[in-house]
């Protein structure tokens, strides 16, 4: 893999990074083998040295000083004002230009970018509005913060920047939102990914005396589920392509997912996410998920793991009978979709090809004969139809050797074959792996990675999703409502279909600090000896 460098200082071997390489959203994040990895670099063409004098603060605690970061003691301050979005606030400027200091850093445009019908997401000039007015950077800090002080959750977190020319930046961390949001709005990164909380400042690891004291403490739990394999199974769409028929497979897998992880392992914080294209991923944040080491999340992943092999390797479940609770409780889940969503909507058994496969999945070679002939008697015959053939055969007694209950279990492993959830299981099993930050844009199709709202996953539509170019239109074409508003400054974001994604978020960020601050109230209480013994 080639080395990014600056065309001043030459890469030395240690410059590259030295990590295991991360998985990073399948096809979507890395599509070329030659991207470059850079460590703690600037963008190519621009000198270590200036690199390094634009990152002082964060760099600081590498010449052995504190970081310069100056943070103010104040009162006690209720959690229902943590989210109260200031005028001042210059992470979400109000583009209406009367006396708003948008920025004073040397990237901000002079004025608002009006969209044209050329405009797409690949224009510079268009991203940089959306981070710099869009972008949700306090909110996506207390997320990872779990809290409104700055503290090591979020300072030794590490960032990877993805930049247009394809170079890839680990290893970068920055003490404050908006440090991070300064950096990516000088280096306009086509993304960037989240990793781990590490045991250090990840810009500090190359000054440790034992390499083996930089290493990953914490991390929420992730789940990657892509629509790329169930290409076997759909036949709507394939590759990168979707539409609204085959994205209920990612409904059904949310269903799944969700509940098991809620109702089997205790967990209350989980956000989806919708990842731009053709898949969603899952970020659980209780903090005993984020403790999890990679032993734990090996044995979490393969509990929720069922189908297994290739499209190509035969028989993809085999479980256990009786089954399992979890097995038992997503087959009641799906049943329903099966019937609509597969056999309706996907008619996957409809050719000779296809209906081949499932007769390879039943048990009885004198059925499956039978069910043979009837079908090629009947060419196009739907496949609700045939699904309704199996039974009607098996109940007409001409099969003396079949058994029943294997019958009933092959139909069962069918159900879960075509509508469980198929996980890219390298993706949950390292507390090490990044992973694509909610709000980024996806740089092929422009649209913005939203949360999905788990009570209404049924109505999300990745198809309606805005795009960035629709979002800053949607700004330009915004009149301000009649009635008052209480004087308070309307954000960029309120005033775009951004809105409910971005509040969600926010009422999601604000359970994690809410539950995060009472542990940490009743650990002190415990510790002065307030709690009352009987």
């Amino acid at each position: 893999m080639p080395h990014s460098v600056s065309p001043e200082q030459p890469a030395s071997p240690d410059q590259v990074a030295n990590i295991e390489e991360p998985k990073t959203d399948n096809v979507e994040t890395q599509e070329s083998e030659g991207t470059a990895v850079a460590d703690n670099l600037g963008p190519i063409g621009e000198s270590q040295t200036s690199y390094d004098q634009d990152m002082t603060m964060t760099d600081a605690g590498a010449a052995g000083e504190k970081p310069l970061v100056k943070v103010e003691t104040t009162a006690e301050v209720k959690l229902e004002d943590l989210f109260a979005d200031m005028d001042s606030d210059e992470e979400f400027p109000s583009s209406t230009g009367q006396g708003v200091k948008i920025s004073s850093s040397p990237e901000a445009p002079a004025s608002p970018v009006h969209i044209g019908p050329t405009s797409n997401a690949s224009d510079p000039e268009v991203m940089r509005s959306f981070y710099q007015r869009l972008f949700p950077w306090r909110y996506l800090f207390q997320w990872l913060n779990h809290s409104p002080t700055p503290s090591t959750d979020f300072g030794h977190r590490e960032f990877a920047f993805t930049l247009q020319n394809d170079a890839y930046l680990r290893y970068q961390s920055f003490p404050t939102h908006d440090l991070l949001r300064k950096d990516v709005l000088r280096l306009m990164p086509s993304r960037f990914e989240i990793g781990p909380v590490y045991s250090t400042n990840p810009r500090d690891r190359k000054t440790l005396r034992k390499s083996t004291a930089f290493k990953p403490i914490a991390k929420e739990l992730c789940f990657d589920i892509d629509l790329t394999d169930y290409d076997d199974i759909r036949t709507c769409c394939d590759k990168a392509n979707i539409c609204n028929k085959c994205w209920q497979f990612i409904t059904m897998a949310i269903k799944v997912i969700d509940v098991a992880l809620r109702d089997d392992f205790g967990f209350k914080h989980i956000m989806w996410v919708y990842s731009g294209r053709r898949g969603a991923h899952a970020w659980v944040c209780d903090k005993k998920a984020r403790q999890m080491d990679d032993q734990k999340r090996r044995a979490l992943a393969g509990y929720l793991e069922v189908i297994k092999g290739g499209a190509q390797g035969g028989k993809r479940v085999n479980i256990k009978r009786p089954l399992h609770p979890h097995v038992a409780r997503s087959l009641d889940i799906l049943k329903s979709h099966f019937q609509t969503d597969i056999l309706h909507d996907q008619d996957p058994w409809e050719t000779d090809e296809k209906f081949d496969r499932l007769l390879q999945l039943l048990p009885d070679k004198t059925l499956n004969e039978a069910l043979r002939k009837k079908w090629n008697s009947a060419p196009g015959r739907a496949s609700t139809a045939k699904w309704t053939d199996i039974d009607a055969l098996a109940k007409s007694g001409m099969s003396k050797s079949l058994d029943a209950k294997a019958l009933l279990d092959a139909k069962q492993d069918i159900v879960l074959e075509y509508t469980y959830p198929r996980l890219d299981i390298e993706v949950s099993k390292h507390l090490n792996h990044l992973l694509k930050s909610p709000f980024v844009v996806h740089p092929g199709t422009g649209r913005v990675c939203v949360p999905i709202n788990t009570k209404h996953c049924e109505d999300f539509d990745p198809l309606s999703v805005p795009t960035v170019t629709d979002l800053l239109r949607e700004i330009d074409e915004w009149t301000a409502p009649e009635e008052e508003n209480d004087g308070k400054a309307i954000q960029d974001w309120e005033k775009t279909s951004l809105k409910p994604y971005v509040e969600y978020f926010r009422s999601f960020v604000l359970g994690i600090m809410k539950d995060e601050k009472d542990v940490k109230i009743k650990r002190e209480r415990e510790e002065n000896g307030d709690v009352m013994e009987f």
